[in-house]
């Protein structure tokens, strides 16, 4: 498995439990597949979170690029900017 900064590890967990940010998206960003983001969730988790991020990302469409309704071809919110410069506040 690649090295990852800090940041860089926090925004794929951020990104792998947000349920619109397909896998395509982590891969085209940081190179993982979604087996490796299996891989990294539970090497970087604790068991018990694993385990309900699996339950939660198992079966959900939006988290496979090929099962997203047609017309979906976004990574992010049409509102959102960038990461940078977010105009939605974040919960």
């Amino acid at each position: 498995m690649i090295t990852l900064e800090e940041k860089d590890r926090d925004r794929i967990i951020e990104m792998a439990w947000e349920d619109r940010t397909p896998f395509e998206a982590i891969q085209f960003q940081f190179g993982l597949s979604e087996k490796e983001v299996i891989e990294f969730m539970r090497l970087n988790s604790k068991a018990s979170s694993f385990k309900m991020w699996r339950k939660r990302m198992n079966g959900r469409t939006t988290k496979h690029q090929n099962l997203r309704e047609k017309g979906i071809n976004r990574f992010k919110c049409s509102m959102q900017r960038s990461i940078s410069m977010n105009k939605i506040a974040k919960r």
